[in-house]
């Protein structure tokens, strides 16, 4: 996540200073660029349909930026505090989802689509205008905002009088200077904005043109070989006792179990999203040994790059108990496991994988314990 958030700082950085921004921002004074977008709310929103306000504020934001998700809470006060005061608030994802690489989701359970806008919202309780302009990105590019949130600030004719950051950090006890509300305390006050532009931050603008890096993505994981290897009981206690700091998420499935198989491409992308991070996916096949071609052949259909592993003998209550004593029935079983084999989430059953990625992304160490606590719900 560090890897991602400073490749992209370091890219706006480079471009900004020679000039070469393929999408340039909206200058200073320009009219409003007019949009029309669906939001999370299921209805088409305009840019007249804020005609009666005093001010309006246009952010770029996305899901599954962690930089975003710190300035969600903010936004939503930013909204509440001054919808009575003449102030329209309306947030855009701009970002193309399939110009995405999975493995860019690494700090989200979902990705930018106007699905997983509509989840996120209900999740996080938002109420702020989410609007939609991944398919096109016309509006977008009439903005040309470079990272998320990029914020426009425009007066009462629709002029823009400010855009960048909405503050000064993504860390909540860092912040040290409110732009965006500075710009529009200034506006409703009838007084000149000071700072008219601020140097933005956070997860570069996912452009269509990117679409060839998942293509090449793709095509590398087409290419990866896919295996599988026996596993007996002392493997198993192995396995649980997930010695060390590792993150490891293990599934228990068969080719013959429906309910194994429909979720099983979904726990191939969480592997794939948290891979860089070090977390582990190991699935483990209760077939019978002399089915391992079968086995074999389903795992190559899902690609499924994780360690795999098929019960090396037909005695499945005696490996069942070496992983755990406890589990004595049915698959799918999943089993998340911290440093030291700490149990941190179990489903026996269709696991529900919006909730399992949130447990992973609230656990998993990173740059800044304020990412965890958004997924813990603090």
């Amino acid at each position: 996540m560090r890897k991602l958030f400073t490749f992209a700082l370091i890219s706006l950085m480079s471009l900004a200073l020679h000039g070469q921004m393929t999408h340039p921002i909206l200058p200073l004074g320009s009219p409003a660029p007019n949009f029309d977008l669906p939001g999370v709310d299921g209805k088409m929103h305009q840019l007249s349909d804020y005609a009666k306000s005093k001010v309006l504020v246009v952010i770029f934001n996305c899901d599954h930026c962690p930089i975003a998700q710190m300035y969600e809470s903010r936004i939503e006060k930013l909204y509440e505090d001054y919808k009575d005061r003449g102030v329209a608030v309306v947030v855009i994802e701009g970002n193309d989802p399939n110009a995405t690489v999975i493995s860019e989701l690494d700090s989200s359970d979902l990705g930018d689509t106007l699905a997983d806008m509509k989840i996120r919202a209900a999740y996080k309780h938002l109420h702020y205008p989410y609007l939609y302009d991944g398919a096109t990105q016309s509006v977008t590019r009439a903005y040309g905002p470079q990272a998320t949130p990029h914020v426009f600030v425009f007066d009462q004719n629709r002029r823009l009088r400010y855009e960048g950051r909405f503050d000064n950090s993504y860390r909540i006890e860092k912040v040290r200077t409110h732009d965006a509300q500075n710009a529009i305390d200034e506006l409703l006050a009838n007084k000149p904005v000071l700072v008219t532009h601020t140097a933005v931050f956070g997860c570069s603008t996912k452009w269509k043109e990117k679409q060839a890096l998942v293509a090449e993505y793709n095509e590398k994981l087409d290419g990866t070989p896919v295996t599988v290897s026996m596993v007996d009981a002392a493997g198993l206690k192995k396995l649980r006792a997930n010695a060390g700091d590792n993150y490891t998420l293990v599934d228990f499935w068969a080719t013959w179990c429906g309910s194994c198989v429909a979720e099983f491409a979904d726990l191939q992308d969480t592997f794939r999203m948290y891979n860089d991070r070090g977390f582990k996916l190991v699935t483990v096949s209760v077939n019978s040994p002399d089915e391992k071609a079968s086995v074999q052949r389903f795992l190559q259909r899902k690609h499924a790059t994780s360690e795999n592993l098929l019960f090396s003998s037909d005695d499945t209550a005696t490996l069942q108990a070496a992983f755990d004593p406890k589990w004595q029935s049915a698959v799918p079983y999943t089993v998340l496991l911290g440093p030291n084999g700490k149990v941190l989430f179990t489903s026996l059953g269709s696991v529900d994988i919006l909730q399992l990625r949130r447990k992973i992304l609230a656990a998993m160490p990173s740059d800044y314990i304020g990412f965890n606590k958004y997924w813990a719900g603090q």
